[in-house]
């Protein structure tokens, strides 16, 4: 079996991996297979549900994510529009209603909140009515910012049945937000944070970044004492990357370019004291970035468990996944052609709709993979009887050479013979290991993607 050769690049800080493969893998399908074909024989009775909403009122100077920057009159209605038609179009491609029930609902972007109260209504009623999904049913997370975190926007959210709700604050440092290129004032995150605890959303999730320009332990420390005021039920905590065509890329010094030892030494140093932090505060670690308060409300299936099979995502930004094929629409990072993608996603007839356009094919040994991916970068690890159960198999047949590597590093423990698991310093340098993890084909379509 062909297995991935070690990544050339050094450093903890190579590539966040929130899903696999990434979507710099994907390309157009020239067949463009129908959704009734790919799904017809998908289990359908356990999906998940995304909606993807591509504006934001600004964009951060890290972000490289699928979103513009505000819409011009009618965009919103219009962007609300076809999300219906291809929502129509996928509920019918999925079949038998009795078959098709929805676990887990999440509203993602760009930034949710930046629709109106109105238009969050219809977003809920697209999840709802036309593809079927029970939001006062299941667990329902939704993204927002300080700014669009208003009073009649979380009152509808609540009241349509939202669990959680995820406010990007990134620093309560006034300074440190502007050298991010985020401009908010930390009266304002408190303003909003109050308002969403007004609301009683049971799990309230706060977003904060370290590395940032001028960010020194003292000052990492104060952001984290100021979320921990609100008692959030959930944390992240991620380091910031400066990535290629996003705004910091392209006012700072060529970060972009290359490793930076003094920046990663820094990093690892602020992520350190950030986990030990946030540990000796009554939360437990989930993954490197993620930590929950030890007496949060269960949430039922964890965000990564939202990366397995059995996805459907609606909107020009989201992905969907069967067990044959990942799909979505076209990728960029740059205004101009995110703007040019949206326009061509508010045209698209219900008819287009039903065919997926851009994808990766999912072979066995990729599946294995992304399973691993997936298990190893959270804290509690991968079950190796869960693993042989699906693969027939141990990793360890699969992905020798890789694990022994991690095991040289000191990145994996054998305390526990039955559960494949990183190391504390293995949770630190997950950003390393998801990516030489990747497949040799992976990786060469991420190299050979022109980027846009």
């Amino acid at each position: 079996m062909t297995t991935a050769e070690p990544v050339t690049r050094t450093g903890p800080y190579q590539h966040y991996v929130y899903a696999y493969p990434h979507k710099t893998a994907y390309r157009a399908l020239p067949d463009r297979p129908s959704l009734k074909a790919l799904w017809a024989a998908e289990p359908k009775d356990t999906l998940s549900l995304y909606l993807h909403i591509p504006f934001c009122e600004v964009r951060c100077g890290f972000c490289n994510l699928f979103t513009r920057i505000g819409a011009p009159d009618g965009l919103t209605g219009a962007y609300l529009d076809a999300l219906e038609r291809q929502a129509r179009a996928v509920r019918e491609a999925l079949g038998d209603t009795d078959e098709v029930r929805f676990a887990t609902a999440a509203f993602g972007g760009g930034t949710p909140t930046f629709l109106t109260a109105a238009e969050l209504d219809r977003l809920c009623d697209i999840a709802e009515h036309r593809m079927g999904a029970d939001l006062r049913a299941v667990p329902l997370s939704v993204e927002a910012s300080p700014a669009t975190a208003t009073a009649d926007r979380l009152a509808v959210l609540a009241d349509r049945g939202t669990t959680r709700l995820s406010l990007g604050v990134q620093s309560f440092v006034d300074s440190e937000a502007r050298a991010a290129v985020r401009p908010q004032r930390r009266a304002e995150v408190e303003a909003a944070l109050a308002r969403v605890r007004d609301t009683r959303i049971p799990v309230l999730n706060i977003d904060l970044i370290y590395g940032i320009d001028g960010q020194t332990e003292r000052t990492w420390r104060h952001s984290l004492d100021a979320a921990l005021a609100w008692r959030p039920e959930e944390l992240y905590l991620y380091p910031l990357y400066v990535r290629p065509l996003t705004g910091l890329d392209r006012r700072g010094p060529g970060r972009a370019a290359g490793p930076d030892p003094a920046w990663d030494e820094q990093r690892l140093r602020l992520y350190r004291t950030g986990r030990d932090h946030l540990l000796a505060h009554g939360y437990t670690q989930q993954s490197m970035r993620m930590f929950r308060r030890a007496d949060a409300p269960p949430q039922g299936v964890d965000d990564y468990a939202c990366q397995t099979d059995g996805m459907i995502g609606l909107g020009c930004g989201a992905r969907s996944y069967t067990a044959g094929l990942h799909y979505s629409f076209d990728y960029a990072v740059g205004m101009h052609q995110i703007r040019g993608i949206i326009d061509d996603y508010v045209a698209t007839d219900a008819s287009d709709f039903a065919h997926a356009e851009v994808g990766h094919p999912m072979n066995p040994h990729e599946a294995r993979r992304r399973h691993l991916l997936q298990s190893l970068l959270q804290a509690e690890g991968l079950r190796l009887d869960d693993y042989r159960a699906r693969f027939g198999g141990a990793p360890a047949d699969d992905f020798g050479p890789e694990l022994a590597r991690f095991a040289d590093r000191g990145w994996l423990t054998d305390a526990d013979p039955s559960t494949l698991r990183l190391t504390p310093e293995g949770l630190a340098h997950s950003d390393a290991i998801g990516p030489e993890l990747f497949s040799p084909a992976v990786r060469a379509a991420m190299t050979a993607y022109e980027r846009k």
